[in-house]
């Protein structure tokens, strides 16, 4: 599952991005409400945490435009402020949950999940790239009837891949999501883990579908 957290305290954000990630889910992380607008407009989250209190657009505008425009992705507003009134407020601009500050992350992680499975429709816990089939669920990679073993870096790899088939992914990008580094470590780790990813996955007598597109990163899609 990939979760957005827009949330403009740094601490907060952190410890909420590393208790997510330990639990397995792809964690991107935003600070200003204009940002988190236009990153739900081009990626595809499933779950998103949304703190009222933003600069630029607050959380309540961020969550009006997106149910204007369409967004149906779950939404769990954080905030400071609890009254009664308030999370009113927020459940009628479109909110599926509410949770007060301060929180037990254990409580936050259990609401993900369930705005997560509420979401998922059937067999949208299950990514596809021609015979390649990884169960998010299960964390389970298969390709044909020949069941893939995955270390945790090469899963999160593997599907931050697959949820962007099709899509030339750079190594920066690579990096945020799989390795939550937000700078370039200079080192050819994406290049290793691609290289043990491609040895399982493109078996011997099967088409490619994880590529090199030289200069620019690596794409998984469908043979043609």
């Amino acid at each position: 599952m990939r979760v957005l957290v827009v949330e403009d305290e740094i601490k907060t954000a952190s410890f909420v991005r590393k208790a997510l990630q330990a639990e397995g889910f792809a964690t991107d992380v935003l600070h200003h409400g204009d940002e988190a607008l236009a990153a739900i407009e081009t990626t595809p989250f499933d779950v998103i945490l949304l703190d009222i209190m933003l600069p630029g657009r607050d959380g309540l505008s961020v969550l009006k435009q997106m149910r204007d425009r369409k967004i149906t992705t779950p939404v769990l507003l954080l905030t400071a402020r609890g009254a009664v009134s308030e999370r009113v407020e927020g459940l009628n601009a479109g909110a599926d949950d509410y949770l007060a500050k301060p929180f037990a992350l254990d409580e936050l992680i259990a609401r993900v999940r369930a705005l997560g499975r509420r979401s998922a429709g059937p067999g949208a816990v299950m990514l596809c790239v021609g015979n390649l089939s990884l169960d998010t669920v299960k964390r389970v990679a298969q390709r044909g009837d020949h069941q893939i073993e995955l270390s945790t870096r090469e899963y999160l790899l593997l599907e931050f891949l697959m949820r962007n088939q099709g899509r030339t992914c750079g190594r920066m990008a690579i990096v945020e999501s799989v390795w939550d580094y937000d700078f370039d470590p200079g080192t050819n780790l994406v290049d290793v883990y691609i290289m043990r990813l491609r040895e399982k996955i493109d078996l011997p007598l099967q088409p490619r579908l994880l590529h090199t597109v030289r200069g620019v990163g690596y794409v998984l899609r469908e043979p043609s």
